[in-house]
């Protein structure tokens, strides 16, 4: 059975302190991923080409964004993989305009939303999605749950 695999994208390099912790959690369940920086201003070009390719590469998509956070639900409009979205704080509204703009996506196109900077529980998330179609991913799942019980 092949591995488990997640793309995540973000907007901007400025994000990648907080999506490394996303991949960095990822690696303790054996689930490969990469990191794409491409912004839905920016680069719009460059996100549709990821989003339309990216069931060729991957099953689920991690999304992060600051500020107006289009990334995760325009990236969910042009696929069918699941995608968390992960708001990223900043400045000027501490990342509160990032979670609004997730989690109001409208009807038809959803975002699974994480907390502000939660970019480890958007890694789990995606781990317990993905061990309903890799079995083996459960074992590690619940292993890591005992683990946080023991503090």
């Amino acid at each position: 059975m092949p591995k488990p695999k997640v793309g995540i994208i973000t907007g901007s390099k400025s994000d990648l302190p907080i999506v490394s912790k996303a991949q960095l959690m990822l690696d303790e369940f054996g689930i490969a991923s990469d990191i794409t920086v491409a912004s839905a201003h920016r680069t719009p070009k460059k996100v549709e080409q990821y989003a339309k390719s990216a069931e060729k590469k991957y099953d689920l998509i991690i999304a992060a964004a600051g500020m107006a956070a289009a990334l995760p639900g325009v990236v969910a409009a042009q696929t069918t993989l699941p995608v968390i979205g992960i708001p990223v704080s900043a400045k000027a509204l501490s990342g509160h305009d990032a979670l609004f703009a997730i989690v109001q996506m409208p009807s038809g196109v959803p975002v699974a939303t994480v907390a502000i900077d939660g970019a480890k529980n958007a890694a789990i998330l995606a781990a317990q999605i993905l061990a309903l179609k890799y079995p083996k991913l459960t074992k590690k799942l619940k292993a890591f749950k005992i683990k946080l019980s023991k503090g």
